[in-house]
């Protein structure tokens, strides 16, 4: 049995500005550290392209450093996007998933839902639902606000 995780967010957005600020490096550099106190390391690259990669390099400083590297497997910009993730924390553990991520229009705004699976334990899966994802759906989300207020 895969062990999958479901998370959704309506966000401010047209499927359009939110598939772009999910997959766009340079929009992506801004949100991920959108709430931080303290900057970090964040590097960003991306080939988005079916068997493109997008890697991502991020961490509060050189010595704590997390990396992954995701393939893009389907792109329907700005519906779907589909890869295979590996991850690879500060301490060289590794983990590969598949990342489903669905964008809907909705009340004005975009449904984000994304369906992760592969996780090799449920205490991980749990954490990726409840941090991982929640955190970066609110750095989205704070991104396109800040973005949507500037052009007011």
């Amino acid at each position: 049995m895969t062990l999958e995780m479901r998370t959704a967010r309506r966000l401010p957005a047209t499927p359009e500005e939110v598939f772009d600020a999910y997959t766009d490096a340079e929009k992506q550099k801004i949100w991920f550290s959108i709430l931080d106190e303290t900057p970090g390391i964040v590097e960003i690259e991306v080939d988005l392209r079916v068997g493109g990669v997008q890697t991502a390099v991020w961490g509060p400083s050189p010595d704590v450093l997390f990396r992954e590297t995701q393939t893009f497997l389907e792109i329907d910009r700005p519906h779907r996007l589909v890869t295979e993730s590996v991850g690879v924390s500060p301490d060289g553990q590794t983990m590969t998933t598949r990342i489903e991520v669905s964008f809907e229009a909705a009340d004005g705004g975009t449904l984000m839902t994304v369906v992760q699976s592969g996780f090799p334990a449920p205490e991980v899966r749990d954490f990726f639902a409840a941090e991982v994802w929640a955190g970066a759906l609110a750095r989205i989300e704070a991104f396109l606000s800040r973005r949507a207020a500037a052009d007011v």
